[in-house]
């Protein structure tokens, strides 16, 4: 298993089919969860991934607030397998990576309800009210680099 983290641009041809598929194996297939994935947001982003050869085991996005100027979304967080501790990995290693190449403090994320305890046990807080987005109970979580 190897980590990476590369903005949009430097992502090769089949990592960009890899992510892709991922998102849509567990946000569409496993969660049923019907939106519009590609939302212009991964242009911007740097996109931090496990790969296994050629297959992404796990990824997230990170991406800057044009409107928020301490603000750093971490979003599109998945594992293709499940409590084996690589999306804790992932994070941590998102994070350590962040502090080293943003001047922004605050990392923020739309959390499911369910991943919550998750999203604690990588350091972040719950700072909202439980709202739906794209059908699916979310809270906003933060934690400071």
């Amino acid at each position: 298993m190897t980590f990476f983290a590369k903005a949009f641009d430097d992502l090769s041809p089949s990592e960009v089919y890899e992510i892709l598929k991922a998102r849509c194996e567990v946000f569409l297939l496993e969660q049923r969860i019907i939106c519009q994935d590609m939302d212009d947001l991964d242009y911007g982003a740097t996109h931090f991934f496990i790969k296994d050869g050629k297959t992404v085991l796990a990824c997230l996005r990170a991406y800057e607030l044009k409107d928020d100027e301490d603000t750093v979304m971490i979003g599109r967080v998945l594992t293709r397998t499940h409590k084996k501790g690589m999306g804790r990995a992932l994070v941590e290693f998102a994070l350590d990576t962040l502090r080293n190449t943003t001047k922004r403090r605050r990392i923020a994320v739309h959390a499911q309800t369910q991943a919550e305890g998750f999203y604690e046990k990588c350091g972040f807080r719950t700072v909202s009210e439980i709202y739906m987005e794209d059908g699916v109970p979310h809270v906003t979580m933060e934690q400071f680099l």
